[in-house]
């Protein structure tokens, strides 16, 4: 288990699974806000949570509310309190994802620049990959350097079907 992974199953006090239309979502939450959002089969899923199945915890219920407007194209950003468990480095790179507009994309390089480390591209990509946060942190925006689309945890066709849901029709490294 990765530091992460490892906040989430001490610091985890709800849970739920949703339903969306790229498969089932297991939501977490701490007592400070939204730890967790991940698609089943997703890299680096924490698994089974021994906190309590809540669906009707009011912030996993906004949530789910905020993801399911989001997938039918009535929302393109969220509005969650969260907390993202990480070393400081990987929430310094959620920070910036969250800073990625809806519609656009970036590149690892990108981000490495953004963070005043232009060499830290690997790192960048290994704090990318573990986003707790799928979709509400955007991870799913960052494309390789020429504009590919390069690996994402929850698999390259949910991010092919998250960018297009987006209207983002030629993947393009954003300025």
């Amino acid at each position: 288990m990765s530091f992460a992974t490892d906040c989430i199953h001490t610091h985890c006090t709800a849970q739920a699974t949703i339903a969306s239309p790229l498969g089932p979502v297991l939501l977490a939450r701490t007592a400070a806000g939204l730890a967790g959002a991940w698609f089943e089969g997703q890299q680096h899923h924490p698994g089974a949570l021994a906190a309590p199945q809540r669906p009707a915890d009011a912030l996993l219920q906004e949530a789910a509310q905020q993801l399911q407007a989001y997938f039918d194209g009535v929302r393109s950003s969220f509005e969650l309190p969260l907390d993202l468990q990480g070393t400081a480095f990987q929430r310094s790179v959620w920070q910036v994802l969250q800073r990625i507009a809806p519609g656009a994309t970036c590149s690892y390089g990108d981000i490495a620049t953004a963070l005043g480390s232009p060499s830290a591209v690997r790192a960048v990509g290994g704090a990318v990959g573990r986003n707790p946060v799928s979709v509400i942190v955007p991870c799913h925006r960052v494309v390789g350097r020429d504009g590919s689309l390069t690996g994402y945890a929850g698999g390259v066709d949910r991010k092919r079907a998250l960018l297009r849901l987006e209207h983002v029709t030629h993947v393009a490294i954003a300025a």
